[in-house]
């Protein structure tokens, strides 16, 4: 299938190291500033005990036998070479730093040619991005910080309880750079208190910030959650499968076509959950998307012309 519609991280990485890269989770002891009291208590909204992820290995073994494993069977099922260590579950900066750097360096095994580490806008900090600095020139990786914004308008980053604004995230993606740190944004473009012009101003958020790679999701609601009760009560209603599909084919319309686009909906598990991907695979969904785009010639970028200057361009006809 031709996916040409949007840039495609998978080729993206193909490109940049020669052949195919896979990803192999690391799951840490940790916790959120917005768990423990730091910031709030009860976390986001919609996130469950797990976390952000639902497949990894159990904390309990180390990174270095967590990264064994994960690579011998990724190795042996797609004959795969080359890794991006991925510190994916809750806040994986927001531990001591000599713990961080034990963690990100028992990480670094043959294979390994970058480390995505996922975490909040507030818990981005100048001391931590100067070691990954050092990592990433002393081992040649490629380091990416995966930032959970989920979406710009900070009424809603409110109601789902992040403990952050967007002046964070903002901060953060100027911090990553300063130390030549990549940003993967992560967005839901289908939070119940967002509407089109709010998936419109996160692409262009995420577009002037010069942000190097986004993550889409589609939110799915976990039993035993606030989210979950506001569902169940009938507090809050989702949007259709349709109008998930117009959101995201807006969105890229307005994204920067530089930026690399990881995915355009998520996996969730099917255990515990109230509501997930309307109830259809995930790759279904991506699927149609990509073909809507292309029976409408739309391609990622088409409606990037609102920088540098748009009313003086268009004043002056460059």
């Amino acid at each position: 299938m031709d996916i040409a519609v949007y840039n495609v991280y998978s080729k993206y990485l193909k490109e940049r190291f020669g052949e195919k890269v896979y990803k192999l989770p690391i799951n840490l002891p940790l916790t959120c500033p917005n768990r423990d009291g730091c910031v709030g208590t009860g976390g986001c909204i919609f996130c469950g005990e797990e976390g952000g992820s639902f497949e990894n290995l159990s904390h309990a073994l180390s990174v270095r036998e967590q990264v064994k494993r994960n690579k011998e069977y990724i190795s042996e099922r797609y004959k795969a070479n080359k890794f991006i260590s991925y510190f994916q579950n809750f806040t994986n900066t927001y531990l001591p730093l000599d713990d961080f750097k034990k963690y990100v360096e028992e990480s670094i095994v043959d294979g390994i040619v970058g480390i995505s580490i996922s975490t909040r806008p507030d818990c981005v900090n100048d001391n931590y991005l100067k070691y990954l600095s050092d990592i990433k020139n002393r081992y040649d990786l490629e380091i990416t910080i995966e930032l959970g914004l989920q979406t710009v308008n900070y009424h809603s980053l409110k109601k789902i309880n992040r403990g952050h604004s967007l002046a964070e995230f903002i901060d953060a993606v100027i911090r990553n750079k300063r130390y030549s740190i990549r940003t993967c944004a992560h967005l839901i473009l289908n939070l119940p208190w967002d509407d089109m012009t709010d998936v419109i101003e996160n692409a262009k958020i995420l577009s002037a910030l010069n942000v190097e790679e986004v993550k889409l999701h589609a939110l799915y609601v976990v039993d035993g959650t606030e989210l979950g009760r506001m569902y169940k009560e009938g507090e809050v209603s989702l949007i259709s499968k349709d109008e998930y599909k117009e959101r995201v084919i807006t969105f890229l319309e307005y994204l920067d076509e530089d930026i690399i686009v990881q995915r355009i909906i998520g996996r969730a598990p099917k255990e515990n959950t109230l509501f997930v991907n309307w109830n259809e695979s995930w790759w279904k969904i991506r699927d149609e998307i990509v073909e809507d785009m292309r029976n409408r010639k739309i391609k990622q970028g088409k409606k990037f012309q609102y920088l540098n200057g748009k009313a003086i361009k268009k004043l002056q006809k460059f």
